[in-house]
């Protein structure tokens, strides 16, 4: 069975990790606990996710918000009506067309149920996503944290969380196996080590 956290329980496993790791415990002093970041599971959501790959947070944001002021509601039926001058027209990159419209057949013609997702584990979770086009492990992985809120992911692609695990454990040149070793120690609860981080290096980039 996978593990999951809610809002209900999300201090609680904070300080558990803190009181086992000096480096996580010193975020929390410092910066107070990370914000409970969470999506709905919706169609929305994992177009949004797609968006995310390789930009940055603002200019996906912004090409989110440019479809939904061009259609109102991001679902599956309504983006399949676009044309790919359309999708342009809302900073949608010809990959990401590519992708979104992929994503949305595959819901469309019932390849993929988001409300089953919600009661797999991981590893079928990343299994039936990946099949997707355009949908790779770094996607996969902010969708078991962000939306699904499983417990135990460490999104070893994604550079803000090893870049703070480095800074914070003072390893700056941590080959990727260190890093996951790193990590590793902190099961079974990868993901709120993960939020700690990426609150560490949204924090200490303010100053």
């Amino acid at each position: 069975m996978f593990s999951q956290f809610n809002r209900d329980n999300y201090h609680q496993l904070c300080d558990r990790l803190a009181a086992q790791d000096a480096d996580l415990y010193a975020i929390i002093r410092q910066y107070g606990y990370p914000p409970f970041w969470s999506r709905p599971n919706t169609f929305e959501s994992l177009v949004h996710i797609i968006l995310e790959q390789q930009v940055s947070l603002a200019s996906a944001l912004a090409t989110l918000n440019k479809l939904k002021e061009k259609i109102q509601e991001i679902t599956p039926a309504r983006v399949m009506l676009l044309t790919d001058e359309e999708l342009k027209a809302c900073y949608f990159s010809r990959q990401k067309t590519v992708y979104i419209r992929h994503l949305a057949e595959n819901i469309l013609n019932g390849n993929l149920s988001l409300e089953e997702l919600e009661l797999m584990p991981d590893e079928h979770i990343r299994q039936k996503l990946t099949s997707i086009k355009g949908i790779g492990n770094w996607t996969v992985d902010i969708y078991l944290i962000f939306i699904v809120h499983h417990g135990d992911v460490f999104p070893i692609g994604d550079l803000a969380a090893v870049n703070a695990l480095k800074k914070v454990k003072n390893i700056p040149l941590a080959t990727r196996e260190e890093v996951l070793a790193i990590a590793r120690q902190w099961k079974p609860n990868q993901t709120i080590a993960t939020m700690l981080l990426w609150h560490f290096y949204l924090e200490s980039r303010k100053k």
